[in-house]
């Protein structure tokens, strides 16, 4: 499939099947995450895929999962990541979102749903999962089979800006 219409046929997915997402499926995702740039290569992001029933419950303190079968907590370690020296500016959450980004569109090539998360109690996740206090928990990513109908791949017509009010030349 083309890039491009790939982009515009995923959409944020809040209801799944009671289906479990494949090992093979998941692996492929997570190394998609592995493999994206990240500043200076320092790959600060730390994944912990939550797949089981009592992760999951651990996790539904803190967050509401839609029923996902898995949603990847996506941390950023601020001691490993890349500081722009001009400004001081941590680029760990950068990186992690990049990390997610690939994560994301590898999951929607496999033809599985996803939703991107930043609404959830990150002091409640990070008590119950035990994470490190230099770990920020930049998003939550939710993955599993759709259980609702897809959007529209045309939706961006209308629902996004023109492209001469977001970008500029110089």
């Amino acid at each position: 499939m083309d890039f491009l219409q790939m982009a515009k046929e995923r959409y944020s997915v809040r209801k799944y099947k009671n289906i479990p997402v494949e090992k093979k499926k998941l692996d492929k995702i997570l190394e998609a995450g592995r493999v994206a740039p990240t500043g200076a290569n320092r790959q600060p992001q730390r994944i912990i895929a939550v797949t089981g029933p009592e992760g999951l419950e651990k996790l539904g303190k803190g967050a509401k999962t839609f029923g996902a079968p898995v949603v990847l907590i996506v941390c950023a370690d601020k001691e490993e990541a890349w500081t722009r020296p001009a400004d001081g500016k941590i680029i760990a959450d950068i990186d992690a979102s990049i990390v997610t980004d690939h994560m994301m569109l590898q999951a929607t090539e496999l033809g599985l749903g996803t939703l991107w998360m930043c609404w959830f109690k990150p002091d409640i996740i990070r008590e119950e999962f035990n994470i490190p206090l230099n770990y920020e928990i930049v998003n939550l990513l939710a993955i599993g089979y759709a259980d609702c109908e897809p959007l529209s791949a045309d939706r961006h017509d209308e629902m996004r800006k023109k492209i001469t009010e977001t970008v500029t030349y110089a």
